[in-house]
């Protein structure tokens, strides 16, 4: 099965957030998951007898509600003629919209992955179980960090760095004894030591034999300690069967999974997180060279680059919420294009025609996410797009400095 792309990603958790946000007064929301083996007609003969058995619904409102709602998927439906290769999803139906009024909704998805099962669900929620677990990551490793005072226990999913577990010692330090008293005190910090990580690794066992699929263990820590602990196998043996490589890292506290991400990107490139990393490395340093550089950042220069074809990689911080709108002119076709946040879109207030006389209203003549929009004119070029994940270090800086929009040209430009 092919794996998703970034933009896939994107793309399906931002129809998943919009979904969230739609409530129904009742059991007014009809999720139909059609499977790629289902047969339209077969849907079709199913949704007439939902239409029939709907008109038994005691509420008027409501009964009414879920009528147009089948009508409309039933109208929709005559679109298709057989299923598309990966299922067809439909979410219909009348959410709330506050002061006792309801809006009817539609969102039709063609999810960028199959799946297997035939569902028909009715409620006051859209159910989107099924599209969540397709994006649940398939990259998992699980991280250990341990010395003799403290344990770190977490999680890499992709590049979301989770901690599931602190713990710390009762292992005692040094102490200024001598003779007997020196040897005595030595074997109780031994055993109180060995008590110690008999504990550690039977909670971490715990919790990476709880997670699905973890693909490998990266452990760390300062000192011997943790090379100490492999070798003596704390660890079940499946998990320490996992065990990919220890690393030197000054930390064991919750900072310490991030130090262990880090270290363990730089030698092993098939993770996620060390793609994400590198490239943002090779875009601070191209910040840094002053005359010559490769970097771009801010939506007007970004823009501007993309639309001469200069832009070889573009970064673009996940957590943007950003639309392009472009308006027109009913009267003399002049278009004006803006960026608005998403929060203001609500309150957005269309301009006159600054062009025509009469300055009549301009329309909305399309809106589109501006991830999406600034992506399909990288690509029209050939430009490689890098969505930067929120959880990351990278990310921030991304966003925090940089407004989450930035590149690497393919040679320098004056903008």
């Amino acid at each position: 099965m092919e794996e998703m792309t970034q933009r896939q990603k994107y793309d399906l958790k931002r129809q998943l957030e919009e979904l969230k946000e739609c409530k129904g007064k009742h059991t007014e929301l009809i999720s139909l998951y059609i499977p790629p083996t289902k047969q339209i007609y077969d849907v079709t003969s199913y949704l007439k007898n939902e239409l029939s058995e709907s008109q038994n619904i005691k509420s008027k409102t409501t009964r009414k509600n879920v009528l147009s709602a089948i009508e409309s998927i039933l109208s929709r439906l005559k679109n298709f003629k057989q299923s598309p290769k990966n299922g067809v999803v439909f979410f219909v139906g009348h959410k709330g919209i506050g002061s006792d009024q309801t809006e009817m909704v539609v969102f039709v998805i063609e999810p960028p992955m199959p799946f297997k099962t035939f569902l028909y669900r009715c409620d006051s929620l859209f159910y989107i179980i099924p599209l969540e677990e397709m994006l649940t990551e398939k990259d998992v490793y699980g991280l250990l960090l341990i010395d003799r005072r403290e344990c770190t226990v977490g999680i890499l999913r992709g590049n979301r760095v989770d901690l599931l577990k602190y713990m710390t010692s009762q292992v005692p330090g040094k102490h200024g004894k001598g003779g007997q008293s020196q040897r005595r005190f030595e074997r109780q910090t031994e055993i109180a030591a060995h008590e110690w990580f008999v504990k550690c690794g039977e909670k971490a066992s715990e919790i990476f034999n709880a997670e699905n699929d973890v693909k490998g263990i990266l452990i760390g820590g300062p000192g011997p300690t943790k090379k100490y602990f492999v070798e003596e196998k704390y660890l079940h043996y499946v998990i320490q069967n996992k065990i990919i490589d220890v690393f030197d890292t000054g930390y064991t506290d919750e900072f310490g999974l991030r130090e262990l991400v880090t270290i363990a990107s730089e030698t092993m490139s098939d993770l996620e997180v060390a793609k994400e990393k590198n490239v943002m490395k090779r875009f601070l340093k191209e910040v840094k060279k002053g005359d010559q550089s490769l970097a771009i950042y801010g939506e007007a220069q970004v823009r501007k680059a993309l639309e001469m074809g200069v832009v070889d990689t573009l970064l673009l911080s996940e957590k943007l919420r950003k639309y392009r709108l472009i308006l027109k002119c009913p009267v003399c076709n002049y278009k004006k294009e803006i960026t608005i946040d998403e929060s203001e879109l609500e309150d957005f207030i269309i301009p006159n025609c600054h062009k025509c006389k009469s300055q009549p209203l301009m329309e909305l003549e399309k809106k589109i996410d501006i991830i999406d929009e600034l992506s399909e004119l990288a690509e029209k070029s050939g430009g490689k797009v890098v969505l930067v994940s929120q959880n990351s270090e990278e990310g921030d800086s991304l966003y925090s400095a940089f407004s989450g929009i930035a590149g690497i040209s393919r040679y320098p430009i004056d903008i």
